[in-house]
């Protein structure tokens, strides 16, 4: 029987929810078992921009998406109802409708179906008891860029008719909802660089409020093109460190020099808890605490001493019922720029006062790049591996840390991963227009 109606919260119960799928493609690697290898292994997927001819860019180096063919037949097709048989994540014909960021998010997304094993079980669930939100930050920038280098040499008239369908953010969720037949809500979160923690977040408050049963979420990103590496090297926020791409993202370090652009598309499988335990579904933790808000403080700065993040943060473990000391893991934001990292590591210094002794902190960002918009839901999965497995995900290329960051002794694992078993795990992500969310997951 199909859940439905009957399955709503009352305003006073709090529905669980579980994580029961995970995919993603990511600079590293285009699964998420190899991406998991590649961060043990303290591998960068840094390296010299290829998407476009970067000769006369001041910054050269990016973290790109490598041999992902978005036409590639599955092994075994999808069907995700009796009438619709799904064989690759975009049929030719369709590419050109899309952006290079819907590609990516449609690529993770179906990953992570497959991986919770939604269609063996579509029969027992009625389609608006599922839903989408998958994130974009800043939408088909490098097809802006190219139609209207089109329009500029050609004209009006050879503008493609596919050009809006090609921009928008929303479209990954209204794609994959088609595609899926996910009658349920269709959002898509535009939060910067929090973007896709956000759409987690949210989409765990559809399913806590009834909305839905189970939830597509994360997020997709894909601007590594002249206009965005452009823009943000004249903000000076990107590392110029041109001839060492692998060493170039260096959070924590007392001689990073900026970020580093990334893209990439991360994607979990977020399910009510007694529908994903009724089912037999593998359960990689639960989603526990959101907490967001804003630091009120500048557009592109954050707030000293981390006093905006150090609120999501104590709100997140709020939400989750937890205290600080039960907190084993932080995947920090920590993007490699000078005045990010330090107000971070404060704020997380000030919610976690005995960290010293029980918190391991990593900035991923030193492996995959900035993937931005995607850059909240590839932490939230890699900290779930984390849960799972044991195992921290180093910071590479903390040679010297920050004498700022250093004061407060804790663990920034660097160079190497960490054993370290623990309950519960948070996820930081913060962005431009004073933004912040962050997530703590635990094991069921």
């Amino acid at each position: 029987m199909a859940t439905g109606d009957m399955h709503r919260a009352a305003p006073h119960q709090r529905r669980r929810v579980v994580v029961t799928g995970l995919g993603t493609v990511n600079p590293l690697a285009n699964s998420v078992s190899e991406t998991w290898d590649a961060l043990v292994a303290g591998r960068s997927g840094i390296g010299q921009i290829t998407l476009f001819d970067a000769a006369l860019s001041p910054v050269k180096i990016a973290g790109e998406v490598k041999n992902c063919t978005v036409t590639e037949p599955f092994s075994e097709p999808l069907r995700p109802s009796p009438e619709r048989l799904i064989e690759r994540a975009v049929e030719t014909k369709e590419l050109k409708r899309m952006g290079r960021f819907s590609h990516l998010g449609l690529v993770a997304a179906l990953q992570a179906y497959r991986d919770a094993g939604l269609d063996a079980v579509r029969a027992d669930l009625a389609p608006d008891r599922i839903g989408v939100n998958i994130g974009v930050g800043m939408g088909g920038l490098p097809e802006i860029q190219s139609v209207y280098d089109t329009y500029r040499e050609r004209g009006f008239g050879r503008i493609t008719p596919f050009f809006i369908l090609q921009v928008l953010p929303n479209l990954v969720s209204g794609y994959l909802s088609i595609l899926l037949d996910l009658q349920g809500p269709n959002m898509c979160n535009v939060t910067a660089c929090a973007t896709s923690a956000h759409s987690l977040g949210e989409a765990v408050r559809s399913i806590r409020n009834g909305d839905a049963d189970v939830m597509i979420a994360g997020g997709a990103e894909a601007v590594v093109c002249e206009l965005a590496i452009g823009g943000f090297a004249a903000m000076k926020a990107l590392s110029t460190r041109n001839d060492e791409p692998t060493r170039a993202s260096r959070p924590f370090s007392a001689d990073r020099d900026g970020f580093v652009m990334g893209e990439g598309a991360s994607v979990l499988i977020l399910e009510e808890y007694e529908f994903a335990r009724k089912r037999g579904a593998h359960i990689y933790g639960e989603m526990l605490g959101y907490g967001l808000g804003s630091d009120a403080y500048h557009i592109t700065s954050p707030a000293p001493c981390g006093v905006g993040a150090g609120r999501a943060m104590r709100m997140a473990l709020r939400d989750a019922g937890l205290n600080p000391e039960q907190i084993g893991y932080v995947n920090a934001h920590a993007t490699s720029t000078p005045g990010g990292d330090a107000e971070e590591i404060a704020g997380i210094a000030t919610v976690f006062p005995q960290g010293r002794e029980h918190l391991k902190v990593s900035g991923t960002k030193s492996m995959t790049g900035h993937l931005l918009g995607a850059a909240g839901a590839t932490e939230c999965l890699i900290s779930l591996l984390a849960l799972n497995k044991g195992v921290i995900p180093p910071t590479i290329n903390l040679d010297q840390p920050d004498p700022e960051i250093a004061q407060f002794g804790l663990d920034l694992c660097p160079q190497e991963p960490r054993e370290h078993r623990c309950d519960y795990v948070m996820s930081n992500s913060f962005g431009f227009g004073s933004t912040n969310g962050t997530l703590v997951m635990g094991r069921v």
